[in-house]
């Protein structure tokens, strides 16, 4: 158990670092989208020659409101709504393709919501033929997508692997009934067990579980009987996140307070008794709250120093580009990011006009680029080794004063221009990162942007 100040000290509001810069410190007044579909153009002949490309597509409906969740989503029994936005996403990436002047090679495509389970089998179907018609499949792809375990069906299941998904994400967060009553998200154990021996048996190779600690009314007890249940299932991979508690944001947060929820001390006892089961499971902790089992892909590639980290999380999949195509979806070309309009109507009003609809975007600058480059290092590899060159940098070099604390606290050790994370930095990798963010510590905020899970 680590110590209670040490806890204390790095439970503080930070980013997640999906990217760098993080949304909150875009600066969108060099970006437009000409110059965005330019960066998309340089950024596909890259990386369809090398390594291929991602795609995320955002299916943002649900039939009821899981009030813990901070997702872009729109709750409605309305499965009319079904259709038109398919036709809608597979119109937006007929757009890109026309960017990119050639068959792309697709090496992975996530589907992510809201709950892309709320859409028929056949409607999802209709989708995925779309995004593949006149798409080369990479040798190594992998499609996965997300799913609610009470609402997903062998149909489901059946008509996606035939269009090459092999790795499936359940949505469990808490299996106990007076926390699942709390957030709204009722599944019942027998439920995942029956989705989970489906999957396997159609074919899926992969199935992860993802799992919430410090939501509302948990304790120690609840949780360790939720750990006991995931560990009969076997999933071969586990997020095992913090609650992000951002009621500013997301207002059906709201349905219960901060006296609801697990203090800072609870709350790593949560976490340091669920990490404690997953390991003598035989789950290895890659980093950032996910556990694989050895044999696992992501295992081996952080294993193999090829782990990577993007707007999907973590990923053994590299590729340069990395399309988002729907509401609210975040697109990356590696020196620039861009991100599409949050409404469906205004969504579906921007395509049927035939534009590209992205809202707001970044183009990286050099220091960007650099600061991309080492968070990326310590969030996937747990090491970077800076260069004479780097040290050139103003605010990078700066910064690098920060670690002294670090070292101090245990969690990196740092020798001549690198730094190695430890096994009490893994734990807290965001802050390790933070010390390198120039955007985070030359601003003061005035109000939180960032959950402390």
């Amino acid at each position: 158990m680590l110590s209670q100040n040490i806890t204390t000290k790095y439970t503080v509001p930070v980013p997640r670092y999906t990217s760098y810069p993080t949304v909150p410190f875009w600066d969108e007044s060099t970006f437009n989208k000409a110059l965005w579909l330019q960066k998309v153009k340089q950024s596909f002949d890259i990386s369809n020659h090398n390594d291929g490309i991602s795609v995320y597509i955002h299916l943002p409906y649900c039939e009821s409101l899981c009030t813990y969740c901070a997702c872009n989503k729109r709750i409605t029994k309305n499965h009319g709504v079904e259709e038109p936005y398919l036709q809608a996403v597979i119109k937006e990436w007929k757009m890109y393709q026309a960017v990119f002047g050639t068959q792309p090679q697709l090496k992975e495509i996530h589907l992510g919501g809201g709950t892309p389970t709320f859409f028929s089998p056949e409607n999802l179907a209709l989708l995925i033929t779309g995004i593949l018609e006149d798409c080369i499949i990479h040798e190594d792809a992998e499609f996965s997508f997300e799913a609610h375990p009470a609402n997903t069906t062998l149909a489901h299941l059946e008509v996606l692997h035939a269009l090459g998904f092999k790795r499936l994400s359940l949505g469990i967060q808490d299996f106990d009934e007076q926390v699942q009553i709390m957030i709204n998200r009722i599944q019942s154990v027998e439920e995942v067990d029956i989705v989970s021996k489906q999957a396997r048996a159609v074919g899926y190779t992969s199935i992860n579980f993802d799992l919430i600690y410090g939501l509302p009314l948990q304790t120690v007890a609840s949780l360790t009987a939720t750990i006991e249940k995931v560990i009969g299932l076997k999933p071969d991979r586990i997020a095992f996140y913090s609650y992000a508690h951002v009621p500013w944001v997301k207002s059906g947060q709201r349905k219960f307070t901060e006296a609801d929820l697990p203090d800072t001390h609870l709350r790593q006892e949560l976490y340091e008794k669920g990490r404690e089961m997953l390991l003598a499971a035989g789950y290895l902790d890659i980093g950032m709250d996910h556990f694989a089992f050895a044999n696992d892909k992501l295992n081996i590639a952080a294993q193999n120093k090829k782990l990577h980290r993007n707007f999907m999380g973590y990923t053994h999949q590299y590729t340069r580009l990395l399309v988002g195509l729907g509401v609210s979806s975040i697109s990356d070309t590696w020196d620039a990011f861009a991100q599409n309009v949050k409404s469906e109507e205004e969504y579906l009003t921007l395509i049927n006009a035939g534009e590209i609809p992205v809202v707001k975007g970044h183009v990286l600058n050099e220091e960007d680029l650099l600061i991309r480059r080492h968070i990326l290092n310590i969030m996937c590899k747990g090491v970077t080794t800076w260069t004479d060159e780097d040290l050139q940098n103003d605010a990078f070099r700066e910064n690098l004063s920060g670690l002294t604390e670090l070292v101090e606290d245990g969690l990196i050790i740092q020798e001549y221009q690198s730094i190695k994370v430890t096994k009490i930095g893994k734990r807290f990798l965001r802050n390790v990162c933070a010390v390198f963010d120039a955007r985070l510590q030359a601003t003061k905020l005035s109000k939180p942007l960032f959950s402390m899970g």
